[in-house]
């Protein structure tokens, strides 16, 4: 019987390989907007449905298109003014249907990463061939509309299969955000390749907090804070990564974002603070201490 995922070996977070970010810097800060596209009416996945409402479900479709139409660009501008680029989580369709959207984060010198195609069609499910042909569509699309080359995965509304990690690997991907259990990047086990899990926190991420947590945007903006202090302190013996994953149709609502924008200034406010992107992290983490880190940790033991 499987105990555990068979994805990352155990290691305590003290005791560590020390990590020293570019700088000094005691926290790697990245944002990570999720640009996304959900279909009207997807195809019909088994395995789990696309809308709580039966098709069409049009208030829950133009909830989430108020992001591309209008919350994006309120975020977009918040985050330049505090001068931090975005890493998009994109469904890579946004590519054909939203080219303004995936234009505006180039210039700004956003990453891309995939969240695959679009957020209403699931991985699991698939097999090799299907899976391996979504990964190679994301590879080929971001390619043609960003020339950016892909590097960082998330799963498309966070659905695997057995094989993801391997086949991300396989083909050329350094990291992945689906993994959420570590304040420090990790080693992933994979059959070949090497890649790398990049703390991606569902904690601070807007969809829990305001969806599922239900809390106000000021309160939003002190668990911002809270969080990035008590990293920021552990930063100073060995580097930690903090991340906000964000939402255009959620942050972008207008009560939301004088919060969102005064905890992005707390944090910028900070020196020994990396504003970086999930790349850059990924990059600078898997030359100088993956190697490392792989070596420290040990399997997860078996119980009796």
């Amino acid at each position: 019987m499987k105990r555990d995922p068979g994805f990352y070996d155990y290691l305590p977070y003290q005791g560590r390989p020390q990590i020293r970010w570019p700088g000094g810097a005691r926290v790697a800060f990245w944002v990570a907007p999720n640009v996304e596209f959900y279909e009207l009416n997807p195809p019909r996945n088994p395995a789990r449905a696309a809308w709580a409402r039966p098709a069409p479900d049009v208030q829950n479709y133009s909830y989430r298109d108020y992001g591309n139409r209008v919350g994006f660009w309120r975020m977009l501008e918040t985050m330049k003014r505090c001068n931090v680029r975005g890493s998009v989580s994109l469904n890579v369709a946004m590519c054909e249907h939203h080219p303004e959207v995936i234009q505006a984060c180039a210039d700004n010198g956003w990453e891309f990463y995939s969240h695959g195609t679009y957020n209403t069609r699931y991985l699991m499910g698939m097999d090799e061939a299907q899976e391996r042909a979504v990964i190679q569509d994301s590879i080929d699309t971001i390619r043609k509309h960003t020339g950016q080359k892909l590097d960082g995965w998330l799963a498309p509304a966070l659905t695997y299969t057995d094989r993801t990690m391997d086949l991300v690997a396989e083909m050329g991907l350094t990291y992945v955000c689906d993994l959420f259990h570590d304040d420090q990047p990790v080693p992933v086990k994979t059959r070949s390749g090497r890649l790398t899990s990049i703390p991606y926190s569902l904690e601070m991420n807007d969809t829990i907090v305001y969806n599922v947590n239900q809390v106000s945007p000021r309160r939003y903006g002190d668990i911002i804070k809270r969080q990035f202090d008590q990293l920021y302190r552990e930063g100073e013996h060995s580097g930690t990564v903090m991340c906000i994953p964000l939402h255009p149709y959620l942050i972008g609502q207008p009560y939301r974002l004088a919060a969102f924008e005064e905890a992005l200034q707390y944090i910028t406010g900070h020196d020994k603070v990396w504003l970086a992107t999930g790349r850059e992290i990924a990059q600078y983490y898997n030359e100088h201490y993956y190697d490392a880190f792989a070596q420290a940790a040990h399997p997860v033991g078996e119980a009796p």
